[in-house]
C-alpha cells in the first residue's frame, strides 16, 4: 500500500504539464496578439504619415502602444521562463538547452531559487515598463505631481540597483 500511494505521489509531478502547457499557450497568444497590434500600429503609422490622415496626439498613442507592446512580450517572457522552469525543476531537464550554447544561462534553471530570481528580475522589468507608460499620462498642473514622478523614478532607478547588485553575488 505505502509503495503504491508513494508511487501515485511522485507520479503525481507529471500534473505540473498542466502548467507548462498553459504557459506555453498564454506566452504563444501574447507574442502573436502582440506582434498584431505592432502591424496595426505600422499600418496606422503609414496612414497618419504617408496619407495625410490627421489623428490627434497620434505621437502618445504610437508610444503608448508601443509600451504594452513591450509589456506584453516582457509577460510571454515571465511565461517561457516559468514553463521552462517548472519542467526541469519538476519532470527533467532539458537537453537541447544543456547542448546548445544559444541557450545561454537564462533558460537553465538548477533551482527554485534560480528560477525564482530569474522571474524577478523580469517581473521587475515589467513593473518599470507599466510604471513608464503611466508616466506618459501625468499632468504637470500640480507640483506635487512633479514630485511624485521624481519620488517613483527614484524608486525605480533604486530597484534597478538592488537588481543588479543581486545578480553580482
Amino acid at each position: 500500500m505505502k509503495k503504491m500511494f508513494e508511487k501515485i505521489l511522485w507520479n503525481s509531478r507529471y500534473l505540473t504539464l498542466l502548467a507548462v502547457w498553459s504557459c506555453i499557450v498564454g506566452m504563444a497568444l501574447l507574442f502573436i496578439s502582440s506582434a498584431l497590434d505592432m502591424w496595426s500600429l505600422l499600418l496606422e503609422f503609414i496612414d497618419v504619415h504617408f496619407l495625410g490622415h490627421e489623428v490627434e496626439n497620434f505621437h502618445i498613442i504610437l508610444v503608448s502602444h508601443v509600451i504594452t507592446a513591450v509589456d506584453d512580450f516582457l509577460l510571454a517572457i515571465v511565461l517561457l521562463i516559468f514553463a521552462l522552469g517548472v519542467y526541469e525543476l519538476h519532470i527533467d531537464r532539458i537537453d537541447f538547452a544543456r547542448d546548445d550554447p544559444a541557450a545561454g544561462k537564462l533558460l537553465q534553471i538548477e533551482s527554485l531559487d534560480d528560477l525564482k530570481d530569474r522571474l524577478g528580475k523580469v517581473i521587475l522589468m515589467i513593473l518599470i515598463v507599466a510604471f513608464f507608460k503611466n508616466v506618459l499620462h501625468v499632468t504637470f498642473d500640480d507640483p506635487l505631481n512633479i514630485l511624485y514622478m521624481g519620488a517613483g523614478i527614484f524608486l525605480v532607478s533604486l530597484a534597478l540597483y538592488f537588481g543588479h547588485k543581486s545578480s553580482d553575488h
